[in-house]
């Protein structure tokens, strides 16, 4: 098949509830929250990463339109409105295995396999991939690797850039490369791997992916613990450094979002100012031993209550705390990065606006969502700007992940401009130099919007 043709078979229009192909063929289309459904975008669904190449090609010696690449569509809310003119690439055809050699513990797949599904795969074989994603059943290869999701088991396992060993890609002018390989050992070449993981789609088009794996835990727990001030968490977060015990993730949630993720999980909690919970995993005996140890550690450190869920309640909870960045339905959600001991501040800074916020304590990042009655710009930029300022004194920033159609400009998505951003425009430019790769969604989008750095604030990276 031609390339004409392959572009007119994969043509459809998207309103947000069906998509139709050239042939007339309706499909029901998953509504996204981040989406407006009253505009209608071109959209390519290619069936291989040939024809992905063929397509991408085409538009830039062509039309040139702005590309906007999509998977399970779980992150379109982020940055600024999509363009109408835009052509959505969709990967959900690319969607199958491609090695899974399970002695290796390395598996190979299309950027449009749905993480749920791979996840029951390996599991079948006694591996995972240790990274806690949002909207697994929707969430795919190639998006994920985009996006770099991560959780609460970050703390103990890493994020998606320890996991990516090899990529395949197209540039946006339709140019196939690949970075990395197929075996843990390789390591020839520049790592363009590292390099497109939380890229945005802004550099290229990820067409597979290569992960490395980690054996499936045989028994978990998460310990519950409250504590009435900040000072104790903090003292708390020092002596756990040096434990004996190896916590795969520390948490800490405030009032509100303690009560979202009990009720998500339907698991009762301690109630306090401030819950610690610490994540185990390992063998049966391992868990327990650890649990003994990491309980007499909340209890000297101060702690009010001590409650462990283990099994099918540790499961629950497990995949509560997950969904929580993405499980509200607020006005704005943001996720602050910060160093792990100025984390404990910002978290009594945003509990005091009536935030809930969920804390990966261990890695200080923040996941905030702005409360009910939040109804107009101007308080969400108020509590915002509040926000900021207590994580910039600190070294942190603070992003807006989601928010009201129409409120990107006010509320400065990416806030103060940072060092390292005329780095990543150098590197914008040299793999995609007409800027047609998710615009508004990757360096350019910061940017435009950024304020100035001002002398006395400092950055860090995201």
């Amino acid at each position: 098949m031609q390339s004409g043709q392959d572009a007119a078979r994969c043509r459809c229009l998207w309103n947000g509830t069906h998509r139709t192909f050239a042939s007339g063929k309706a499909g029901r289309a998953v509504n996204d929250p981040g989406k407006p459904i009253s505009r209608a975008y071109d959209e390519i669904v290619p069936a291989t990463a040939s024809e992905l190449a063929r397509l991408l090609e085409k538009n830039s010696s062509g039309e040139r339109r702005p590309l906007l690449p999509v998977g399970g569509r779980t992150a379109l809310g982020f940055g600024f409105p999509i363009a109408r003119e835009s052509l959505e690439v969709s990967l959900g055809r690319l969607d199958q295995v491609l090695d899974f050699p399970a002695r290796d513990m390395t598996v190979t797949v299309e950027a449009g396999c749905r993480m749920g599904i791979l996840q029951e795969q390996l599991r079948q074989e006694g591996q995972r991939l240790p990274i806690d994603i949002p909207m697994a059943h929707r969430a795919t290869a190639g998006g994920v690797v985009a996006c770099n999701p991560g959780g609460p088991r970050r703390f103990g396992f890493g994020t998606m850039r320890d996991y990516v060993i090899g990529i395949g890609a197209v540039t946006a002018g339709g140019q196939p490369f690949r970075a990395g390989g197929r075996v843990v050992k390789n390591v020839a070449g520049y790592d363009l791997c590292k390099l497109l993981v939380g890229s945005g789609g802004s550099l290229a088009v990820i067409s597979e992916v290569t992960f490395k794996l980690k054996p499936v835990a045989a028994a978990s727990a998460l310990g519950w613990a409250c504590f009435d001030q900040g000072a104790m968490v903090n003292d708390l977060l020092t002596d756990m450094s040096t434990s004996q015990a190896r916590s795969v993730a520390i948490e800490l949630l405030g009032p509100k979002a303690a009560r979202q993720i009990s009720a998500e999980s339907r698991q009762q909690l301690p109630e306090g100012p401030l819950l610690v919970g610490v994540g185990l995993e390992g063998s049966r005996a391992e868990v327990d031993w650890q649990a003994e140890v990491v309980e007499r550690e909340l209890r000297a450190g101060g702690a009010n209550n001590v409650v462990w869920k283990e099994e099918a309640a540790a499961v629950a909870m497990w995949s509560a705390l997950t969904e929580f960045q993405v499980g509200a339905e607020s006005a704005v959600t943001f996720r602050a990065s910060l160093r792990p001991s100025r984390t404990v501040e910002f978290m009594t800074a945003a509990i005091d606006a009536g935030v809930a916020v969920q804390a990966h304590l261990g890695n200080g990042v923040v996941h905030g969502h702005l409360p009910d009655d939040t109804l107009d710009v101007g308080r969400a930029c108020s509590i915002i700007k509040s926000l900021r300022a207590v994580a910039v004194s600190g070294g942190g920033q603070v992003l807006i992940e989601r928010c009201e159609p129409g409120w990107q400009p006010e509320l400065d998505l990416w806030g103060t401009a940072r060092g390292d951003w005329e780095l990543m425009a150098a590197l914008k430019k040299e793999l995609d130099p007409g800027e047609l790769l998710s615009p508004g969604r990757g360096i350019d989008g910061a940017r435009a919007s950024a304020r100035p750095i001002e002398t006395n604030e400092v950055g860090v990276g995201g």
